[in-house]
């Protein structure tokens, strides 16, 4: 089967892109330092959490290992007198959580090795660079002809992919990219058919894919050659950035802010329809699109990293489709990069926030009604349009393209359906990675407006007046048991005092008919006769706890002065006669 349910040996399990969160729970002051004790959560999940301990030196060598972003990030500063005292720990600490916020949410930053060993350095402790010399120095044991010139380091945004600037010994003139990459968390291709896909990529033609001079892989990782091409991506064309400069310098903070020429937006845009059209036809999953992965060869744009899909790489844009659930093919996937890489061509920057609000004045308004179509909030709920749709859109159905090379790429039936499996399989992890950001969001937001000044003042109130109903309902009760204890004392007061009498005799008037028997002699008496009536039944003893009412109501309602006054003859004194 092409499909393996269980995961090969070579596959890395743990999605890079996922967000890591942090904050600070505790300082600890030692002799000479403070230690700040951080929680960092990888996803929405708590129990995928760990402690790390830094100091001020540890955020400060990584702060000016980021410095080659130019960015200005919010590092409390340094103080070399009195940083033991309790209220310069305390707000520091603010400080540096604040700092933590920045380079977690920052895209560019947060997907960055340095950030990432920082945060998570038992996860990351690896040296990418060196396994990836080692599995290239291997392969060229079996190809001779290949020589590395240079390694480009950290050009790229992926900490397990490396570059290399190749060339070829017979044309050593030609200067040539090579890429190596581990495989990744979404691959599950069996390891033959992996092997006969990636060497199927080099026979690929199509005007708008760049050409692959040579690929490779093996049960843990996939090696590609292709042409460098000294004018770079379409990312390093609107940035005005070097190609081989590291991505922190290239693309985090741009010296110039500057969107491309309408003509250009319209071209690169549609010839980039055209080659996803094209995939989604042939039933190759891509979901990889972004502006550093075009190549730009004249004026014509070209797709890199059609290998990314098969080893199972996740997407530069997954942590923003990953938050919205209609987003759940790689299809759509494809739309929601192309409105990312639509924007970046316009503005000339990426998006602030994902959705989109409102969009700045564009060249023209068939560019903002695509974009609406792509990454409004109305869009990423009701699910992204088609490709085919966008290209009959008025922005690009009348660009006329005049490349005439035939496309051609044959993808056998046995590995169609392997590919078609695998597809599946990535969707539905992305299908269960947002249906737990959706409850996650859900409980968030519950526990917000739980916890809103707002709802406690409304909770409050209704406790208010839950308390003075229950009092107001216990004393109507209290009132209701006096006013009845009134009312059987009044009864029992109007009806004498008696007591228990004895029980009523037999009835005899029947008897006296009979004529009463002879006297009998000296033998036992005769049985006395039988009375033809009933005898009555004797009269019920009147209720204890009735008497005893009445008795304290008489005890109660007695007035001395009703009494009569009485004349008393004292005979205790002596008689005289």
């Amino acid at each position: 089967m092409a499909f393996m349910e269980k995961p090969p040996a070579g596959k890395v399990l743990l999605d890079d892109t996922v967000p890591l969160t942090a904050q600070i729970e505790a300082s600890q002051s030692l002799h000479s330092h403070t230690e700040y004790i951080i929680r960092v959560q990888r996803g929405v999940s708590a129990e995928n959490s760990w402690q790390i301990v830094r100091r001020y030196s540890d955020f400060d060598l990584l702060n000016n290992s980021l410095q080659i972003s130019t960015l200005s990030l919010p590092l409390p500063p340094k103080k070399l007198i009195g940083n033991m005292e309790r209220e310069f720990i305390a707000e520091r600490q603010k400080g540096l959580q604040a700092y933590l916020d920045v380079i977690t949410t920052h895209h560019i930053l947060s997907n960055c090795e340095l950030v990432k060993k920082f945060l998570d350095p038992n996860s990351y402790s690896v040296n990418y660079t060196e396994i990836a010399l080692q599995h290239v120095s291997m392969f060229f044991r079996s190809e001779p002809k290949w020589e590395v010139v240079e390694p480009l380091k950290d050009i790229g945004w992926r900490i397990r992919k490396k570059y290399f600037l190749m060339k070829n010994k017979n044309q050593p003139k030609e200067r040539l990219m090579l890429s190596w990459a581990d495989l990744g968390p979404d691959k599950y291709l069996s390891d033959k058919d992996l092997q006969y896909a990636v060497k199927l990529l080099s026979s690929c033609s199509h005007p708008y894919i760049y050409k692959i001079t040579f690929a490779t892989a093996n049960e843990s990782s996939v090696l590609v050659i292709r042409p460098f091409s000294e004018k770079g991506t379409l990312k390093d064309l609107i940035y005005k950035a070097k190609p081989k400069d590291p991505f922190l310098k290239k693309y985090c903070n741009p010296k110039k802010i500057q969107g491309l020429e309408l003509q250009q937006i319209k071209t690169y845009g549609r010839q980039i329809l055209e080659v996803l059209k094209f995939l989604h036809e042939k039933g190759f999953p891509y979901g990889h699109l972004h502006s550093a992965n075009v190549m730009l060869d004249g004026d014509t744009c070209k797709l890199l990293d059609l290998e990314n899909s098969l080893l199972g790489l996740p997407s530069f844009y997954r942590s923003y489709f990953s938050q919205f659930r209609k987003i759940n093919t790689l299809e759509g996937i494809d739309v929601h990069c192309f409105g990312h890489l639509l924007y970046e061509m316009t503005y000339g920057r990426p998006p602030d926030t994902v959705p989109v609000d409102s969009f700045p004045p564009a060249p023209s308004v068939f560019v903002v009604s695509v974009l609406e179509s792509i990454l409004t909030c109305e869009a990423m709920k009701n699910g992204m349009p088609t490709v085919s749709r966008l290209l009959q859109m008025p922005l690009f159905s009348d660009v006329l393209l005049t490349n005439s090379e035939k496309p051609q790429f044959k993808i056998p039936t046995k590995l169609k359906e392997a590919l078609k499996t695998s597809k599946e399989c990535i969707e539905k992890r992305l299908t269960e990675e947002q249906k737990l950001i959706h409850q996650h969001r859900r409980l968030t937001r519950a526990q917000s407006h739980h916890g809103s000044e707002e709802e406690k003042k409304k909770r409050k109130i209704l406790a208010r007046k839950k308390s003075k109903r229950s009092a107001y309902e216990s004393g109507e009760e209290h009132s209701a048991k006096y006013s009845n204890s009134n009312n059987s004392a009044g009864s029992g007061a109007s009806s004498p005092l008696t007591s228990p009498s004895s029980p009523t005799p037999p009835s005899t008037a029947g008897a006296s008919s009979i004529p009463p028997a002879p006297p009998p002699p000296p033998l036992p008496p005769a049985a006395p006769p039988l009375s033809t009536e009933v005898p009555t039944q004797p009269s019920p003893q009147p209720n204890v706890s009735a008497s005893r009412g009445a008795l304290l109501s008489s005890i109660q309602n007695f007035q001395k002065g009703t009494l009569k006054k009485t004349q008393t003859c004292d005979y205790s004194a002596p008689r005289i006669s």
